[in-house]
């Protein structure tokens, strides 16, 4: 497979997953991933290092993607700073956390976790259960233990956070603007950390590809990037013109399928 090809699809690649998140409002770390997975698989990349290459790319990548959306938010007043501040030093940890986790697991477990986590991602939004609203805010412990949590996960899966994020400052009593504007703040330093972590713990892995760095797979980080942040504007234009149900519950049964793959 020539390199020309190679970085054409992951163009493509980028554009898909910046269509899906302007389409449905999810991180593209849903489709990153396993698409990741599959295109590594056709390069003949070592099946041992596949997900966890996957992983840290898909944080890389939001990195970049998350920073643009963070600016807009930031822009238009939505995030909340002392709520972001409070969750900050938990994100941190357990950005790097999560990275540890997952080094210490094998492909194949680390694949069957992320399977179940999407299977969970598609039930919840076939049944649309949006976040539910709150009214009083916890303490910066409990905050930053929630930090903790949002940013373990979200470094072990290889998405930027709003998945958790968002219900979370929405139950603290947030509106839906300001939580997903605070949210994707929250995503910049858990990709960061989480990429940066990926890749000193991969740093000389022997079965890694050429053009990697680490866990960080140069040229698909490139690739997705250039494409995926003017597509998700292509996508924020769908979503106001497309049949909402129906896209959701198509989303839902693709996020099935493909958390079946990873699980079965």
């Amino acid at each position: 497979m020539s390199l020309l090809l190679v970085f054409i699809g992951y163009l493509a690649l980028g554009a898909v997953a910046g269509t899906m998140a302007g389409l449905f409002g999810v991180g593209g770390g849903l489709i990153i991933v396993p698409a990741l997975v599959f295109a590594f698989g056709l390069q003949g990349v070592p099946a041992e290092v596949t997900m966890h290459l996957a992983v840290g790319t898909s944080l890389a990548t939001i990195v970049v993607t998350g920073a643009s959306s963070a600016w807009g938010h930031y822009r238009r007043g939505s995030i909340h700073r002392q709520w972001f501040l409070a969750l900050l030093p938990g994100l941190l940890l357990g950005a790097v956390a999560g990275v540890f986790v997952a080094d210490g697991l094998s492909a194949g477990s680390l694949g069957t976790l992320f399977g179940i986590f999407v299977l969970v991602m598609a039930v919840r939004m076939a049944l649309s259960r949006g976040p539910r609203p709150g009214s009083v805010a916890p303490g910066r412990a409990v905050m930053a233990a929630a930090g903790g949590v949002i940013g373990g996960v979200s470094a072990l899966f290889g998405i930027g956070g709003g998945t958790l994020c968002v219900p979370w400052l929405t139950r603290c009593g947030a509106p839906l603007t300001q939580a997903v504007g605070t949210s994707a703040a929250c995503g910049i330093p858990i990709a960061l950390f989480g990429a940066a972590t990926f890749m000193v713990l991969g740093w000389g892995n022997a079965l890694l590809p050429p053009g990697a760095a680490g866990f960080v797979m140069s040229p698909a980080l490139l690739g997705i990037v250039l494409a995926s942040v003017p597509c998700a504007r292509l996508g924020v234009w769908l979503a106001h013109r497309l049949p909402a149900r129906v896209l959701r519950l198509a989303f839902a049964a693709l996020l099935a399928g493909v958390g079946l793959t990873f699980v079965i």
